[in-house]
């Protein structure tokens, strides 16, 4: 048996390796510190940042590199590089432009770095089985080009059909480009991608190009890339909350149906969406895919729509803004439907200002969880809600997952954002927002059949929680910023 004056020779010995460990990490944590103080956002998160790197810099330094080191400089570069800023002046030489619209709703529109855009056709697509039934039809439309974004890609059924047919359109010559993200496809075996680049497709992993990046952080294993977005010929697009497994199509042996929402775009938006997908692409792979607009672009609808991404990459936590915007605009009501709910304190005291107006605010989530955690928390802010008489309801009917927002008679929007702090501030989001009459009708009558299979949590519900359970959601709850 080692004795513990072997012990100690051994450690005095190599005291020199002991203390440069130690002096490296108490430099990075000053850098950390530093970095910190330079770039905060609010002074509560920063300060526990900063106390925690100062008592106890191992391991608050490393979990500060992966939760709170934000580096898209680069991308945000890449962004302005190729052209963002010009997509209101390429829109209005296309005569595209919903003029009024736009002057209505200007935060949205000056976050989204574009124009409302007029002459769509918006068919909205509920489920997993309308939605990848609609998918697929576009793909095998696709006559030049086809780029498929999702944060999720399995290689089960649904995936090797995605396969197939993208494999099938890339041998007619079509141009097909896939993106993933690397934490949400973690899975994803390698032959699933030797398969698809036999056939000639393009395939990336968001984080792919930057692999010193992430070993230095692993920043990127905290900053996702959460779009879904499909695009056939610049004409076409689909956006909404479904990734590529069975679960979404209500196979999953836990949940059953899978309530999800997509939506499928016909006409000029469908640009909007392929430039979004291009500047990720670029980051992603450092390959820049041309972006010149077509001579005339077809107008089969007559409705307009506003494509918004958000992300790290913004100055701002843009995507905040956009929604407690339109939540201070609430008059008649505001139903959010998400299946997470972590909210900060903007967005929470916007949501109680809505509430003492008289607004019927209504927050639809989930009645189990998927991810326990975030759940937990979830929990403890809709409790509050309810104390401040938001209504809360619990979808009974499958998992919830579906990501929409409906603002009185006014505004809609479907996408990717769920309402917590990885979506505004942290991953890379996309939402689509509509403001005809039709869109928000149809969102209208889904939510209500939605409101039918929910059941809504009571104040009482609320009071009678047991101590333990009350410990847990308000533990949780202190993670919302990362969560």
């Amino acid at each position: 048996m080692i004795g513990i004056e072997y012990f100690l020779g051994t450690l005095l010995a190599e005291l020199h390796v002991v203390a440069a460990i130690m002096g490296a990490i108490y430099v990075l944590a000053f850098v950390c510190a530093v970095r910190e103080i330079m770039n905060s956002r609010t002074s509560q998160g920063s300060i526990a940042w900063i106390l925690a790197l100062a008592l106890l810099p191992f391991p608050t330094a490393f979990l500060y590199l992966i939760f709170g080191w934000k580096a898209f400089d680069d991308y945000a570069t890449d962004r302005i590089r190729n052209g963002r800023a010009a997509r209101p002046l390429r829109a209005k030489d296309l005569a595209l432009i919903d003029r009024e619209t736009s002057h209505k709703w200007p935060v949205q529109v000056k976050v989204s770095e574009v124009p409302f855009l007029n002459g769509n056709n918006v068919d909205l697509l509920v489920d997993g089985k309308a939605t990848f039934d609609s998918i697929f039809a576009g793909i095998d439309r696709a006559q030049d080009y086809l780029l498929v974004q999702f944060y999720i890609v399995r290689d089960d059924r649904l995936g090797q059909e995605l396969a197939e047919r993208l494999i099938a359109r890339a041998k007619a010559g079509v141009k097909v480009y896939l993106l993933y993200d690397d934490v949400g496809s973690t899975g994803m075996p390698k032959r699933y991608r030797r398969e698809l680049r036999e056939a000639g497709i393009k395939v990336a992993g968001f984080n792919q190009r930057h692999k010193f990046l992430r070993f230095y952080g692993p920043t990127r294993i905290n900053y996702r890339n959460h779009r879904k977005i499909v695009v056939v010929d610049g004409k076409e697009a689909w956006v909404g909350g479904h990734n590529v497994g069975v679960e979404y199509l209500g196979e999953d042996p836990k949940f059953g149906r899978w309530r999800d929402t997509h939506v499928h775009v016909d006409g000029p938006a469908a640009l909007g969406c392929a430039l979004l997908f291009r500047e990720d692409w670029e980051w992603a792979t450092g390959e820049t895919l041309p972006a010149t607009p077509p001579e005339t672009v077809a107008t089969p609808g007559d409705q307009s729509v506003l494509v918004m991404g958000s992300g790290p990459a913004d100055k701002l936590e843009e995507c905040a803004i956009a929604f407690t915007d339109i939540i201070g605009r609430a008059r008649e009501r505001l139903w959010i439907v998400s299946p997470y709910f972590v909210p900060d304190t903007d967005i929470r005291t916007a949501l109680y200002a809505a509430k003492l107006r008289g607004v019927d605010v209504r927050v639809m989530l989930p009645n189990e969880p998927d991810h326990k955690t975030v759940w937990l928390a979830s929990i403890a802010h809709s409790d509050a809600m309810i104390e401040h008489g938001v209504a809360i309801y619990r979808y009974t009917d499958g998992f919830l997952h579906q990501k929409v927002v409906l603002m009185d008679d006014q505004i809609a929007t479907v996408g990717s954002v769920n309402f917590d702090n990885r979506s505004f501030a942290i991953n890379f989001e996309i939402t689509l927002w509509f403001t005809d009459r039709l869109t928000i009708e149809n969102v209208e009558a889904m939510l209500v059949e939605d409101f039918k299979s929910c059941r809504e949590v009571v104040l009482d519900e609320v009071k009678s929680r047991s101590l333990p359970m009350r410990f847990l959601t308000q533990a949780a709850r202190l993670l919302s910023p990362v969560l």
